[in-house]
């Protein structure tokens, strides 16, 4: 399972609309090579659903991973802050073992 917190679901939203995407436009999440730990994560709207997709839907918000993803995305919560210390997405990753400061990379 992959949750949102109240904080990035309104911002998924206010995001949508002002990116003029449909309902249609799911988030969808995934994990990359590279950045300073090794794996980053890649976040986006998507308005399709591939077969080996899994599909969470968490407070109205459909979030879309692929299979491959999922192994690193377990039990992750979404999450957004707007703070004087930075604003932006952050994942609340239980899997990863160290991450990099900026909080878009880690390691399992």
């Amino acid at each position: 399972m992959i949750s949102v917190t109240e904080k990035a679901k309104d911002r998924i939203l206010n995001l949508r609309s002002e990116e003029g995407k449909s309902l249609e436009h799911n988030i969808r999440v995934s994990v990359k090579g590279g950045g300073c730990s090794g794996l980053m994560y890649d976040l986006g709207f998507d308005d399709k659903i591939n077969p080996a997709d899994q599909v969470f839907e968490d407070k109205g918000i459909k979030i879309l991973v692929d299979k491959k993803s999922l192994l690193y995305l377990i039990g992750t919560t979404l999450d957004f802050s707007d703070g004087l210390n930075g604003k932006g997405f952050q994942f609340i990753n239980p899997n990863a073992s160290r991450t990099c400061g900026c909080g878009e990379s880690f390691a399992v």
